[in-house]
């Protein structure tokens, strides 16, 4: 996620984090949907530009874009971020969420985590680019989304900036 919340121009190109990536067009989605694995099989799904869920490489989440804010992991709960900028400085302010807004935010995921699977699975997803050209993509993400939807644990526990 960018440091600026102004829309990317062209996530693939900048996305080279992601050493392996994919953009679809996939049906019941109004925007393109890119999803990429790091080097250490963390994998990041975007959503056009909201939502956007990155997971640690077994499958918790780490981090969020979702609704206009930040979120990230803060090991059992998970924290609401807000910019606030005035001239002077910009403010991160955090808020953790109750278990209820976790619960409810946790569904809304796993809703659109679901949805995506079934078009993948369905094989309804097009590629319009992949980096490398030849990734084997959709046993890879299915693989990945099956153990997030199924994950006991779904917050990660520790946040590492490299990873």
């Amino acid at each position: 996620m960018a440091r600026e919340e102004s829309d990317r121009e062209d996530l693939m190109r900048e996305a080279v984090a992601l050493t392996q990536r994919v953009e679809l067009r996939v049906p019941g989605f109004d925007a393109l949907i890119t999803i990429g694995f790091r080097a250490n099989q963390a994998m990041s799904v975007f959503i056009g530009q909201d939502p956007v869920y990155q997971f640690d490489a077994e499958g918790r989440l780490r981090r969020a874009y979702a609704g206009g804010f930040l979120y990230r992991s803060q090991h059992q709960t998970l924290a609401r971020l807000q910019r606030v900028r005035t001239v002077e400085e910009t403010q991160l302010l955090r808020y953790d969420l109750n278990e209820l807004e976790q619960t409810a935010f946790r569904d809304s995921m796993r809703i659109t985590l679901q949805r995506l699977l079934m078009e993948i699975v369905q094989q309804a997803a097009a590629v319009v680019r992949s980096v490398p050209e030849d990734f084997g993509w959709q046993v890879a993400i299915q693989s990945s989304l099956e153990i997030i939807l199924h994950a006991e644990r779904w917050l990660s526990v520790e946040i590492n900036r490299r990873a």
